[in-house]
């Protein structure tokens, strides 16, 4: 009896040791796929917790023998890591979801997004924080002096003037020195009609190795412009509005009619003998006291002027299609009299995936 009993533990003991050996020795295949249904090549399959690691094929598919009950770890560059659970399964089908990245994180190099730690070449970049901070109709006047290497110009002083960029001064006597304008993709000849509250980035490329994917056109800079787009969610909308004023802050002294009139008797009379002057006789200068004079300065650019401008946003969307709508106005009353500016912007950016 007692043998028998000995010989019975002695089989449940062989018995344990040989599932377990099998539940150690668990194989899982499995396929990892994209959202779109294509097949992931190369995909890091790793049991977690273990240094047990596979690859997925041509066709996405792995074979790994488990140690135990742990989860997989799917990993792929540019997609987000996915975990999934092994237990009681012998086949596993994945889905790997692109990872979103944020513009402020990345800088926009023509040909994709790296990161600003990564990067070679020269790039100056503007985020929307530093943009909308500066009350401006203009985009490029929101770029003054926040770029090195960067020149801006305005041509003249009306308040609609064009803006003059210049990345690291002119190249040429005889030809356009302006750099290549990049918005969303598309060469453009001008930013100056992009409202301010629209722009996500500007990304500057300045030197060689960062332009050389636009040729010749990029030989005096490209300045590369993101817009905002929408992301999924509920609808949001923002609404921002400023209002400002503008004054000479110093005006040029000039003579009243008796100083100035005294000043050129004065001119008129030296190194001669004669007792008058294109102004008449010395006698006669205190009529000058009462003529009333004319500051053609102040006249000219002595109001206040004034700018308003308000701007409404309007973006959300699904996983299917994201959308952000924008309006802005400007209305501005310059120091000269009669100068004034006036601007609308609508700005629609949709993102669908048709199929």
């Amino acid at each position: 009896m007692f043998g028998n009993s000995k010989i019975f533990r002695l089989a449940l003991l062989a018995l344990s040791v040989l599932l377990a050996g099998n539940l150690s020795a668990q194989t899982v295949k499995g396929t990892v796929k994209d959202s779109g249904g294509e097949p992931v090549i190369g995909a890091t399959v790793q049991e977690q917790g273990t240094k047990n690691v596979a690859v997925t094929d041509l066709d996405g598919n792995f074979t790994i023998k488990l140690t135990g009950d742990n989860p997989l770890q799917i990993s792929y560059i540019g997609m987000k890591t996915t975990t999934v659970s092994t237990k009681g399964k012998t086949t596993v089908a994945v889905t790997l979801e692109d990872e979103a990245t944020a513009l402020d994180d990345l800088v926009v190099i023509g040909y994709g997004s790296v990161r600003k730690r990564d990067l070679t070449g020269a790039v100056t970049s503007v985020n929307a924080e530093q943009i909308g901070n500066t009350p401006v109709a203009n985009v490029s006047e929101a770029l003054t002096g926040k770029m090195a290497g960067v020149n801006i110009t305005t041509t003249e002083g009306s308040p609609d003037a064009d803006v003059k960029i210049r990345v690291r001064g002119g190249g040429s006597l005889s030809q356009d020195n302006s750099p290549l304008y990049i918005v969303d993709g598309f060469p453009v000849e001008s930013i100056s009609d992009i409202s301010p509250s629209e722009i996500e980035s500007i990304d500057v490329l300045k030197d060689a190795s960062s332009t050389a994917i636009y040729g010749a056109r990029g030989a005096n800079g490209v300045i590369i412009v993101t817009t905002k787009s929408g992301h999924e969610g509920k609808p949001q909308v923002n609404f921002n509005a400023s209002h400002g004023w503008k004054k000479v802050t110093k005006l040029i002294d000039v003579m009243d009619p008796y100083n100035y009139a005294y000043y050129q008797y004065e001119l008129g009379t030296a190194g001669t003998s004669s007792t008058t002057s294109d102004y008449g006789n010395y006698d006669d200068l205190e009529i000058w006291k009462s003529v009333e004079g004319n500051d053609w300065q102040d006249q000219m650019f002595g109001r206040t002027g004034q700018q308003n401008m308000y701007n409404v946003n309007v973006s959300g969307g699904s996983k299917d299609l994201k959308y952000n709508i924008g309006y802005s106005h400007t209305d501005e009353e310059s120091i000269m009299v009669g100068s004034g500016y006036s601007k609308n912007n609508v700005n629609a950016k949709l993102n669908a995936k048709l199929t």
